[in-house]
Formats: C-alpha cells, structure tokens, sequence
C-alpha cells in the first residue's frame, strides 16, 4: 500500500484524521457495511461491484481507494473513499469508464463510508487456503485497525455479487453473536466427539 500526501479532498482536514493510505482496489456498501474488495487486475472486482449496485448497493470507490483512520468514538474506524477526479465513475473492462450516478442515479453512490470487512478476490487456477469450515475469520491489518478478509475463489462459474451478498448477511449474523460454523461444529463434537472440520473436509455424512 503507497502512502499519499497533498490531496485536496476537504476530509483530509478533520483534526481526528491519523494517516491516510491510497490501494488498489474497490469500496461498495452492502447492507449498509463497507465493503473493501482487493484482488489482481482484471480478476473481476469491478465486475462484481457493477452487479452489486445493480442489485440496489451503493459504489464508492473504483480502482483507487483513499483510506483514513478516525479514534472518534470508542473505537476507531478506518473510512474510505474516493479521489474526486474519479468519483463514481467505474472501468468496465469493454466498456469503459462508466459514470454511476448517471446510470442508476445518484442514489447508487456514495461519496464515502466505514469499511467494516476486506474481501480479496483470488484466481481459483492458483490456488490458495480457501475456508472450507469458517468457524473464525481471519484478519487484516490496515493503517493500525484490524477488519475481517474473506478470500473468494475466481472461476468461470462464480457469481461473485452474491458471494460478497452472503459474506455480509454471514458479518452481518456474527457481530451479533450468531456463528452458524460453529453451532454445526458444536452439534457435530455431540455425536460421539466428531469434528466438523474433519468430517466436512473428509466427506463424511452428517
């Protein structure tokens, strides 16, 4: 991630601003959470965040994402948004450059929000630690606040709008306490001691 000084961005001057960050990336709101899609070139995110405000979510940021921390409140946020000559236009590989608002109205975007979770969009062809079980999440650190990362595979076949849609509504039902991963595990170590990442993973009935 490149550090980035000077801009003009009127936000820039809040007295609670710490450093400010500018990635390669896409911010949409989903539900009302941000979410922060990373991911290779041309793997597909913008793709995704074009379906996303299709379906009614609002887009952000596209292809450079401005992030701050705030310590305003009892806990700090990281806020994202993006630099003005660029905001709410999107790059459609085909198509081209884009403008949002004009397209699905202003109500499609959003000048900034909260990132509450990072998802990393990665080609299924190289591999990677997919979750299979996702009992617990793993973790990101950026500019000192750590969020939620979810790693989704790329292929052919993904719909990966909804698989963002499903990764929310999962956030969504774990910050309030709801983690159906492990209630399955929990069922699973009932019946004689079985381990639902063992059984899952190996194939076994349940």
């Amino acid at each position: 991630m490149d550090s980035t000084t000077g801009t003009s961005d009127p936000s820039q001057s809040r007295s609670d601003r710490q450093a400010d960050e500018q990635i390669h990336g896409c911010l949409v709101e989903v539900m009302g959470i941000g979410v922060l899609i990373l991911g290779a070139s041309g793997v597909g995110k913008s793709e995704c965040v074009i379906e996303l405000v299709r379906r009614g979510e609002r887009l952000v940021a596209d292809d450079v994402v401005r992030l701050r921390a705030e310590s305003e409140g009892e806990r700090p946020r990281l806020i994202g948004w993006s630099p003005e000559q660029i905001r709410h236009y999107i790059e459609v590989r085909g198509l081209g450059l884009l403008s949002v608002s004009d397209l699905f109205g202003p109500e499609a975007t959003l000048d900034e929000c909260e990132v509450g979770f990072v998802v990393r969009l990665v080609d299924w062809q190289k591999g990677g630690d997919f979750e299979r079980i996702g009992l617990d999440r793993e973790r990101e650190t950026i500019l000192g606040i750590e969020l939620p990362i979810i790693l989704l595979p790329v292929h052919a076949a993904s719909s990966l709008a909804t698989l963002v849609d499903l990764a929310v509504r999962d956030w969504r039902l774990r910050e309030r306490g709801v983690n159906a991963a492990r209630r399955l595990d929990e069922r699973l170590r009932g019946r004689g001691g079985i381990v639902a990442s063992k059984t899952l993973t190996d194939g076994e009935g349940i």
